[in-house]
């Protein structure tokens, strides 16, 4: 007698390019996607490709396939799941109620196959702008357009297509997507419950920060694309005020921008801490900040934003960016124009002006910050209303 597998209990497939220890904001959505809904009993699984050296001690299986470095954006690996037989055998083996690609390159690509073979649908989340990674890695405009066309043609194979808030529409509907798109947003897994004053002083003893000293924070890629000249240039700036900048992170414009500090004479007030994965200690850092800078025009969603204003600090974003739509000026954030001289000149005020960082601070935790639970139960219900329907490819 064959036994009949219900929806729920078919395996839910999150598929993303990059996972622990790779650590960056769609790497952090994929891993919290997977943990909640294994909290929830739901069968779930990771795809990803293989990171050397690194054993995965999740609670639910993580399928990982032959990878391979990609030149100048360490640790990024360049997945090859066609040559990785063993993976494949492994992966036939499943069987799937729901694939859900976090990325459109080699995994992206898995769920796609996976979804056509076993008829099953195929949700894709829109997380970057790709077309500025293509130009940045080919230094052709034409060439990163005709890569940008087949990225969309992935995403028009999709059942549904999930943006993380209604600004990032402008940026897929700019690369030809002409489709349905669904708002899911994404969860902070640093939601705090313990008296912030409390949580800010105890992380700054511990980081042997002092009290007074004024805190600002990066955290992220160092990569060009995310504007980080733009910070240590206004540093420059009010290199009379006191201050502390620490970036943490890692990518291939750190060396350069190591230099351009001490060009700058700066360097002294700059420390680059590199990558903290362990998130409790990086907590730390977002509670002892005064103040998160974010001046990226690239990115689509500013997970470590959130993660900021969930420890009470509020940020300074580029007005107009994509991921500065959720800011309201000296409200839950703060705002300038793209330019050193407006950055440096909104950080004076700031610095002299220390209440009305508190009160933007508290109101940004207020504001901004949702629990990957609650998002998590929300995208699980979509998924059951997706794997009740009838799919026909």
């Amino acid at each position: 007698m064959s036994i009949v597998q219900t929806e729920d209990q078919k395996t839910i497939g999150i598929f993303n390019d990059s996972f622990p220890p790779i650590m960056d904001g769609v790497s952090l959505i994929a891993k919290n996607y997977a943990y909640w809904l294994h909290q929830m009993n739901q069968p779930v699984c990771v795809v990803t490709p293989k990171s050397p050296n690194y054993s995965d001690s999740e609670p639910y299986p993580v399928y990982r396939y032959t990878s391979i470095p990609i030149l100048g954006r360490k640790p990024y690996r360049f997945g090859l799941p066609d040559i990785d037989l063993s993976f494949k055998t492994e992966l036939e083996q499943i069987s799937f109620g729901l694939v859900h690609a976090h990325c459109p390159f080699s995994s992206g690509r898995i769920a796609l196959s996976i979804a056509k073979k076993q008829q099953i649908p195929f949700v894709a989340t829109f997380h970057s702008k790709y077309r500025d990674d293509f130009e940045h890695s080919v230094h052709n405009k034409f060439l990163a357009k005709q890569m940008t066309n087949e990225i969309i043609r992935f995403f028009e194979k999709a059942d549904e297509v999930w943006i993380s808030q209604p600004s990032v529409e402008d940026t897929i509907r700019e690369y030809g997507f002409k489709g349905k798109l669904e708002v899911v947003p994404f969860g902070n897994d640093f939601i705090n419950n313990e008296p912030i004053e409390y949580l800010k002083s105890n992380a700054r003893k511990e980081l042997k920060i002092d009290e007074n000293e004024k805190v600002f924070l990066f955290v992220g890629q160092h990569i060009w694309e995310k504007n980080i000249r733009l910070i240590v240039e206004a540093l420059a700036l009010l290199n009379d005020y006191p201050f502390k900048m620490i970036f943490i992170g890692s990518g291939y414009a750190k060396d350069d921008l190591m230099v351009l500090t001490e060009k700058l004479g700066i360097s002294s007030k700059v420390e680059f801490l590199g990558v903290i994965s362990d998130r409790e200690h990086l907590k730390q850092y977002y509670a002892a900040a005064d103040l998160f800078l974010f001046p990226s025009t690239y990115d689509t969603w500013a997970l470590v934003v959130r993660e900021a204003a969930a420890l009470s600090t509020p940020s300074l974003l580029v007005e107009e960016s994509t991921c500065a739509n959720i800011i309201t000026d000296n409200y839950n954030g703060f705002l300038t124009s793209n330019s050193i001289e407006s950055f440096a000149s909104k950080l004076k005020e700031l610095i002299l002006n220390p209440e009305l960082i508190k009160i933007v601070g508290l109101n940004s935790s207020k504001t901004l910050t949702r629990s990957w639970e609650s998002v998590t139960e929300e995208v699980l219900d979509r998924y059951k209303k997706l794997m009740k329907r009838t799919w026909r490819r």
